[in-house]
This record gives C-alpha cells, sequence and structure tokens, in this order.
C-alpha cells in the first residue's frame, strides 16, 4: 500500500470511527507544533495523550493531500464538538505523516490553538 493509500485509509477510517488506530505502528512519534511543543513516543503514549482531542472530533475534512515517496501532508479541517455540550468549532491543521509499511511512523502537526476553548 503507498503512502497515500495509508493516509487516505487512515482519515476514511477516522471518519467512520473504527480502526483508525491500526494504522499507527508501534513506535511511531508525534509531535505538536503548537506552542508549547510536545513530543510523544510510542503507539500507547499517542493514543492517551490525543484521546481527548479523537474523542472530540464530530467531522473531518481532507482539504488537500500533498505526497512526496513515504510523506504525505494533509490539510485538514476538524469539526469539533467540546465534551461538555460547548457550542462546536472548526480547526485547520496541517498534519505531516511519514509512512513505512503501511503504517504510521511519525505524525507532525500544526494549527492555530485560537478556536479551542480555554
Amino acid at each position: 500500500m503507498s503512502a497515500r493509500e495509508t493516509i487516505a485509509r487512515y482519515f476514511d477510517r477516522l471518519t467512520h470511527k473504527s480502526g483508525w488506530e491500526a494504522l499507527f505502528a508501534d513506535d511511531m512519534t508525534f509531535t505538536s507544533f503548537a506552542s508549547p511543543n510536545k513530543r510523544v513516543e510510542g503507539k500507547a503514549a499517542y493514543l492517551e495523550a490525543t484521546k481527548r482531542f479523537y474523542s472530540t472530533i464530530a467531522g473531518v475534512e481532507v482539504r488537500d493531500l500533498l505526497v512526496d515517496g513515504d510523506r504525505v501532508c494533509a490539510l485538514t479541517r476538524y469539526k469539533l464538538q467540546p465534551p461538555n455540550g460547548g457550542p462546536a468549532f472548526q480547526s485547520d491543521v496541517a498534519e505531516i505523516f511519514s509512512v513505512k509499511d503501511a503504517k504510521i511512523s511519525a505524525l507532525g502537526i500544526y494549527f492555530d490553538s485560537a478556536p479551542f476553548p480555554k
């Protein structure tokens, strides 16, 4: 499976809220470049660190995929619903994936934290 196919499958599974976690390599790394920067190593640690975010996803739109070999940049727009019932909001994100053996081996994200509730 190509890098493009792997990432397309990830977003399809994310949209259907089923099986997206299986596409991450056990030794993956995650970096959030929003201030302050945050780095997490390992699939289990990543899933724990991001479970709140994933639980708020009400929708995701992939606006563009840019592919260069095993690297994919996804320009996405998430519709997020806070768990406390507050108003839904949108967040535009640039996600940089590295893919190895049809698994996501690294993910870096860039986003504006201003829309997020404080």
